[in-house]
């Protein structure tokens, strides 16, 4: 026997001797870190699936659509089982299906119950689901740097400050005093909200309720009551965010879609009629705490509260004629409502069906860190807290959404029939489909603008906002040859369909030179709002003014570009400079804009006694 094996086998004999009973603790103990090693190679497993999910939602303006909803599925769906399994491995049961929330009851005149129950109670996800990921991880992108003072509404600033010093200080408030009771929690809130708000308001330019019809166009036929081009449904909050423009009802889409991923409740209010029971939406209503302050997204204003200071709440407005008396123009404009017709309000909450189910609170759950985003709500919980507030007198789920999706589906099938409103209908934000090129600047720079990337990052190699916008600007020469440049046809996507005439498609070129110029200029003002988002308020205000507003530049971001110039100048301290331009707008932002210089004017106002003290005390010495 080799000398080497002796002790080698000894020692072993003695290992196995001197276990007994502690052996059988180890191996225990070698079971649970073996269990804890598996447990963890698991749930990296389950992060990596999350991660793929949320980097394909980062990349999916330059995916094919198709095939990025088929990841996506197979990603979430792969992550729900392996949750499955690790619960079932726990010993865990499976939950109990939850009820339908109550909420979905006011729905059932819009969708039948069973297609309202399949949305909800279905288990995995399938590719409908994914428009919802997709908008909001866009709109938790935006969200996020939004919320600071860089761009706050300097018309509040004063009134944010009187709010923080009531909420510290700990004497008994004035009784008169017209400032809401608030908890520094709750005014942080609103003060996000407040700056969510005015960013929508800048950065959505204001559409009217009905776009003009198309001269000599077939259109498709429309159900009773929904007109082509109508308000608010002819294109999704999701649309309405990425072109940058849309009707004061798609405005409130945007907000309270942003709202929701601040976490902070909203309701679109509507007024509701004892006869028809049609409802008129007229506000966003915020709730914060027990109360509801009201934004004005039409006018572009939160609606102010009285003595035309800060926000009013819906109890103030309902108690105090002159806040919503205040909201006319003298000689100008007035208000469609008084107090008395805002006494009761239908509270409508701007969510989808799909929000509602457990499936989104599942994945909800498991997106933590920088992949938060909100996919589940308590509709139930956020209905009984809006129908607790005076004035307001029932919730329903807003059906909008809804209406927007149907229209969307009823435009495409009629595109595929008719050629000529096919191009029209696809050809108006051709150079913003994703599906046009990956490469496409107006697109990149687009998605770069909305999640805050306005600089190169020189470590990832990625261009910023800036940048592709720059690019986007094409030489008009570029431009002009279009009609006889076929590689660049191909480029931009452009082939003659079966049954378009030659004559058909040169004036579809036509068409199509005349959107690569408002592609530039829509680069130009998406330019000028990336540097007001900055803080290069003397830049933005010359590339408004010089640049948009050039006589051989203008376009339909004219009226958006009035008054962001006007909010350019605010930012400078030119504040008569600022009310020149508001006052001398005429559009459609016209109403919305007059009160806002009459806002200002009073700020002048409230600012001159104190100069003039200050010159008489300095004669009298």
């Amino acid at each position: 026997m080799n000398r080497s094996t002796v002790p080698t086998a000894g020692l072993v004999a003695l290992l196995l001797l001197s276990c007994g009973a502690g052996c059988r603790d180890d191996a225990g103990e070698m079971q649970r870190i073996m269990s804890q090693k598996q447990a963890a190679q698991q749930n990296a497993s389950r992060q990596d699936h999350l991660g793929e999910t949320v980097s394909l939602l980062d990349e999916y303006i330059g995916l094919n659509e198709e095939k990025a909803r088929q990841k996506i599925v197979y990603h979430v769906n792969d992550w729900l089982r392996e949750n499955a399994n690790r619960d079932a491995a726990a010993g865990k049961s499976d939950a109990e299906a939850s009820p339908l929330p109550r909420i979905v009851e006011s729905f059932s005149d819009m969708v039948p119950g069973d297609a309202i129950a399949g949305a909800i109670a279905r288990p995995e996800f399938s590719t409908a689901d994914v428009p919802l990921l997709r908008d909001a991880n866009m709109f938790r992108h935006v969200a996020a740097w939004i919320d600071t003072p860089l761009r706050a509404d300097p018309l509040l600033s004063s009134w944010f400050e009187q709010l923080r010093g009531a909420a510290q200080t700990e004497t008994t408030r004035d009784a008169e005093s017209e400032l809401p009771v608030m908890t520094t929690s709750e005014i942080d809130r609103l003060q996000s909200a407040a700056r969510l708000f005015d960013w929508t308001i800048r950065n959505i330019a204001l559409e009217a309720d009905q776009l003009p019809v198309p001269p000599g166009m077939q259109l498709p036929p429309m159900p009773p009551g929904i007109p082509f081009e109508g308000p608010g449904f002819r294109q999704s909050d999701y649309q309405t965010l990425w072109r940058g423009r849309g009707d004061w009802l798609q405005r409130c889409g945007v907000f309270t879609q942003l709202c929701l991923q601040a976490g902070i409740p909203t309701a679109v209010l509507a007024t509701q009629s004892d006869e028809t029971g049609l409802r008129t939406p007229w506000s966003v209503g915020v709730l914060i705490g027990e109360q509801i302050f009201l934004f004005e997204p039409r006018l572009g204003l939160p609606i102010p509260g009285p003595d035309q200071t800060g926000i009013a709440t819906l109890t103030q407005a309902r108690k105090d004629p002159t806040v919503m008396r205040r909201l006319n123009v003298a000689g100008f404009f007035d208000y469609p409502l008084s107090r008395t017709d805002i006494q009761q309000s239908v509270a409508l909450l701007n969510v989808r069906i799909e929000n509602l189910s457990s499936r989104m609170r599942m994945l909800e759950s498991g997106l933590t860190g920088d992949r938060r985003m909100t996919l589940w709500v308590d509709a139930d919980s956020w209905a009984e807290r809006f129908d607790a507030v005076s004035g307001v007198a029932g919730v329903r789920i807003w059906e909008i959404p809804t209406l927007a999706e149907a229209y969307a589906d009823a435009m495409e099938m009629f595109a595929e029939r008719d050629p000529m409103f096919g191009f029209w209908y696809r050809s108006r934000f051709a150079l913003l489909d994703a599906n046009v090129s990956a490469n496409n600047n107006l697109a990149q720079g687009r998605w770069r603008h909305l999640i805050g990337q306005f600089v190169d990052d020189d470590l990832d190699d990625e261009l910023g906002a800036r940048t592709h916008y720059l690019q986007q600007r094409a030489p008009e020469f570029e431009i002009d040859d279009l009609r006889i440049n076929v590689d660049l046809q191909v480029q931009y996507g452009l082939r003659r369909e079966l049954r378009v005439t030659p004559e058909q498609y040169d004036q579809q070129l036509r068409e199509m030179q005349a959107l690569l110029r408002l592609g530039k200029r829509t680069a130009t003002y998406w330019l000028a709002l990336v540097q007001y988002d900055d803080g290069r308020f003397e830049t933005a205000f010359n590339w408004f003014t010089r640049r948009v507003l050039d006589d051989e530049q203008r376009s339909y971001w004219e009226d958006a570009a009035i008054y962001n110039a006007a909010r350019s100048s605010e930012e400078m301290g030119n504040i008569d400079e600022a009310i020149r331009r508001l006052k001398t707008d005429r559009n459609i932002s016209e109403h919305g804009n007059r009160l806002r210089a009459r806002l200002l004017d009073k700020t002048l106002a409230e600012e001159e006694p104190e100069s003039g003290e200050e010159v008489q005390e300095g004669d009298a010495t």
